[in-house]
């Protein structure tokens, strides 16, 4: 289960503690998920961001990366708002749930892989927790290895691909996409045509499993 208080990383911990001192009014914990408590689609991100979830607490708020998630969100019936300004707003996810790989703010956005490691026993507990016939979207190559970790797969066990679908042992599917970060957008590795059609791809994904008719390669 997430812990707010948690502090089993100490180089995350202490930049925390330096990142509060400079941004007193920052949130500067452990970023706890968002979203409804019993999730058809699982996204998984990679860490807060320095001026964005690690600012106002919540995944994907407040910095450029939230900007394609939550419009995508919007668009495809997951969220009453398109922009996400403020863990304070109004702003609700149905049916959906967001997360992070590392809940706590890296240096430079660069967890180590002993980080991503001890964080992956909360993204372990949360999956768990999932509906049998639930969707996990990962943003990027880090959050997909995270979900694999959490699985005790190997991590050549499903090759990272945008809008690649593996199905887990369990039954859950993981969709992959590039992560939708300022970088990824302006260089257009990652256009809102293609995010769309990711999401795209899970409204039928999970239309076909809410009538039992998917097909897939378990991994």
């Amino acid at each position: 289960m997430f812990d707010p208080g948690c502090v089993q990383c100490s180089r995350l911990h202490d930049f925390l503690l330096d990142v509060k001192e400079k941004y007193p009014e920052y949130h500067a914990r452990p970023v706890a998920p968002f979203g409804a408590e019993n999730p058809e689609l699982l996204i998984v991100g990679l860490a807060p961001g320095m001026h964005g979830a690690n600012a106002t607490g919540r995944p994907f708020t407040g910095d450029y990366a939230g900007i394609l998630l939550y419009q995508a969100l919007y668009d495809f019936g997951y969220s009453n708002k398109a922009q996400s300004e403020s863990s304070s707003d109004d702003l609700q996810l149905n049916n959906c749930r967001i997360t992070n790989a590392v809940k706590c703010l890296p240096p430079q956005n660069k967890p180590t892989g002993e980080e991503i490691r001890t964080c992956n026993q909360f993204l372990s507990v949360e999956l768990g927790q999932l509906p049998e016939h639930a969707i996990i979207l990962a943003l990027g190559n880090i959050a997909h290895q995270a979900v694999l970790k959490a699985y005790q797969l190997k991590l050549n066990s499903a090759i990272f691909g945008h809008n690649v679908v593996h199905e887990l042992p369990d039954g859950r599917l993981l969709v992959d996409s590039y992560h939708c970060s300022r970088y990824n957008v302006q260089t257009k590795r990652l256009t809102k045509e293609m995010f769309d059609d990711v999401f795209s791809n899970i409204a039928r994904l999970m239309h076909e499993r809410r009538n039992g008719s998917a097909k897939n390669t378990t991994i």
